[in-house]
């Protein structure tokens, strides 16, 4: 290997990691899935129990919980959060529930949720739901098991 090539894999190899670490980094800063800097896209978590939908929060109404930033749609949602966030949070960390049962992060949709056992699950998409929805018990005993190492995984699949 001649010097140059030697040059150019070396800088090469140095902007991979500076790309990984940095874009690693910007996915999300806490432990929750995050779009643009916000949990779950900006949709109030509270929402999906009190109104049985996703409600887009609002950037005046935040609450930061675990290095997440989340918005709310109400100061009740807000306040029900700060009062009790284990409750509202969805499971791992807002990921898809099946990509975890898997064994990958996924990114999800805000409309494709399910609340079992008042607990908050979210997929990919709606054709994911429907998968899910099969046997969510099942997957549930899958994805509780895989989440922390599934947690630690850098890449997501958009």
């Amino acid at each position: 290997m001649n010097r140059t090539t030697q040059v150019f894999r070396t800088i090469g190899l140095a902007l991979a990691i500076f790309a990984a670490v940095f874009f690693s980094a910007a996915a999300w800063a806490g432990e929750f899935f995050e779009k643009d800097g916000v949990a779950m896209r900006g949709y109030d978590v509270v929402s999906y129990f009190t109104d049985k939908k996703p409600v887009q929060g609002s950037a005046d109404l935040k609450f930061e919980y675990k290095g997440s930033t989340f918005y709310f749609s109400s100061q009740a949602n807000l306040d029900s959060f700060t009062a009790s966030p284990e409750q509202y949070a969805p499971q791992y960390g807002g990921f898809c529930a099946f990509g975890t049962a898997s064994g990958y992060k996924a990114a999800t949709d805000p409309d494709a949720f399910t609340v079992v056992e008042n607990k908050l699950y979210l997929n990919y998409d709606k054709n994911v739901q429907k998968d899910w929805s099969a046997d969510i018990p099942g997957f549930v005993v899958k994805a509780d098991k895989n989440w922390p190492e599934v947690s630690k995984l850098t890449d997501v699949y958009e």
